[in-house]
């Protein structure tokens, strides 16, 4: 099965020429959000779709935005970043989750409220977790469809879904996966992101996001942060209240803004 996942990987499409150069724009420090507006409009399903995000409550604006430029300088590089590398998955895979019990509305809303709910907590954060966490935090979820879709194809998904029962939290699933499998689907998406040349700190961050405690300094609070997110948003709910008392706790522990963490659970909370 490692062998079947790591040649669909290698064989997908490299990122569209939008895509990139949106990365581009966003990891050059003299570009403008003015510059990054220009590219997003050339892009209509992207521009569409960060419209309709933009004036979602998940989101947190109080006014209607009708405007790329107003969108753009709202969110900031780093989430236009996340929406267009989620816009690229959407693109380059078949999504078919049904080895996860989920189908692919269920898909959406769980990235588009990790996003959020990363948004809403980092995004006015001083140090440079934000730059990776929230376009990441979009993407937590793409090894799902690779896996899926090789257990559909290999007619072991029933066997694989059946064994979800018994799982209660991201950790368990990591585990159950590289039991099965022999890989996670937190690193079959660092092989993605490897594969699409993204940044490394990136790829670093969710390779370890479920077991934070084994990512060297450098990347560890990334981690955390993913970890945070992944617990409190997944296949298994939404906000368990004993699950948020502890990641407040971790947040605070680790300098990234416990009572933030609070405020933005109440902004995507009342909405799921």
């Amino acid at each position: 099965m490692q062998d079947f996942i790591s040649k669909r990987i290698k064989s997908l499409p490299p990122l569209n020429e939008s895509t990139l150069e949106i990365q581009r724009i966003c990891n050059d420090e003299n570009s403008s959000l003015k510059d990054l507006a220009k590219i997003v409009e050339k892009d209509p399903m992207l521009t569409a779709n960060i419209l309709k995000s933009a004036n979602s409550p998940l989101y947190g604006f109080s006014r209607e935005i009708s405007s790329v430029d107003r969108a753009v300088n709202l969110f900031g590089m780093t989430t236009i970043k996340g929406f267009a590398l989620n816009a690229a998955v959407k693109n380059s895979f078949k999504i078919n989750l049904s080895a996860y019990n989920m189908n692919e509305a269920m898909f959406a809303k769980i990235s588009t409220m990790q996003n959020s709910l990363a948004i809403n907590w980092l995004n006015r954060s001083a140090d440079n977790t934000k730059k990776v966490v929230i376009p990441a935090s979009f993407l937590l979820e793409i090894g799902k469809i690779i896996i899926s879709s090789e257990l559909v194809e290999t007619n072991k998904a029933e066997e694989f879904r059946n064994g979800l029962s018994d799982l209660k939290n991201i950790k368990e699933l990591s585990d159950y996966e590289k039991q099965f499998l022999g890989m996670s689907s937190e690193e079959v998406t660092s092989m993605i992101f490897d594969k699409w040349n993204l940044e490394v700190d990136m790829i670093d961050a969710i390779f370890y996001s479920v077991n934070p405690e084994n990512a060297s300094n450098d990347i560890k609070k990334n981690a955390i942060a993913l970890n945070i997110v992944s617990n409190l948003i997944n296949i298994f709910g939404f906000f368990n209240e004993e699950m948020m008392v502890q990641c407040v706790l971790d947040a605070k522990n680790n300098g990234l803004l416990g009572d933030k963490l609070i405020d933005a659970i109440k902004v995507v909370e009342q909405d799921a």
